[in-house]
């Protein structure tokens, strides 16, 4: 039974989306949105709607800006201060709290990982770099994390492909042909639901290691 919760952060109203574990629960995933869109991104509810039979709590995590309606994000900064506002909120249940995202929203996990206390970091799709720029790496926020770190990563990403990342301290799952939203195209060896269960699947491995 999933219900919802708003918290006040210094950036605004932030909105908690609760998916608790059936049985007993053994930490919390905390997953916000990107800055194009909200929590019905495909993996986030593909994770909420099967991570909870693993003894993981989901928290669907929507920032202020989405809260209010606005079709922009801000900087980063204002996404810092949102998170670091309703992490008291994910901390409550008084479990471990893996902190994830997709695409801004790992970068925001990143960054802020080791100061909050997060057990880990699950980025969905980290825009390693903007689309045909490089140059212009955020390698540094996902080797800076500080704390176990699992990548899942489209093979066909613009924001970054499996094969630009860096060697580091962090596990990557590659979805074959998958683009940024983990879209896969007609054409690939997968389907689209063989896709999302090899993501959930990765994942659940992953997270239920760490308990």
């Amino acid at each position: 039974m999933t219900e919802s919760e708003i918290v006040e952060t210094p950036a605004g109203d932030a909105r908690i989306t609760w998916h608790p574990a059936t049985g007993r629960a053994r930490l919390v995933l905390a997953v916000s949105h990107g800055a194009g869109g909200g929590i019905h991104a495909r993996d986030l509810q593909a994770l909420a709607a099967e991570l909870p039979s693993a003894g993981v709590t989901v928290a669907l995590v929507e920032q202020p800006w989405r809260v209010a309606g606005k079709q922009v994000a801000p900087a980063p900064k204002a996404l810092d201060t949102g998170w670091r506002g309703l992490w008291p909120a994910l901390e409550k249940k008084g479990l471990p709290v893996v902190a994830g995202g997709r695409s801004a929203g790992a970068r925001v996990a990143c960054r802020t990982a080791r100061e909050l206390g997060a057990r880990a970091v699950l980025a969905l799709s980290f825009p390693l770099h903007p689309p045909g720029r490089p140059e212009k790496s955020r390698a540094d926020e996902l080797l800076g994390a500080g704390v176990p770190v699992l990548v899942v990563q489209g093979g066909n990403d613009p924001f970054g492909k499996p094969e630009e990342f860096p060697e580091g301290a962090y596990e990557l799952i590659e979805v074959d042909a998958a683009d940024h939203g983990l879209s896969v195209p007609k054409r690939a060896a997968l389907t689209q639901e063989e896709a999302l269960a090899a993501v959930v699947g990765g994942v659940r491995k992953w997270i239920t290691s760490l308990c």
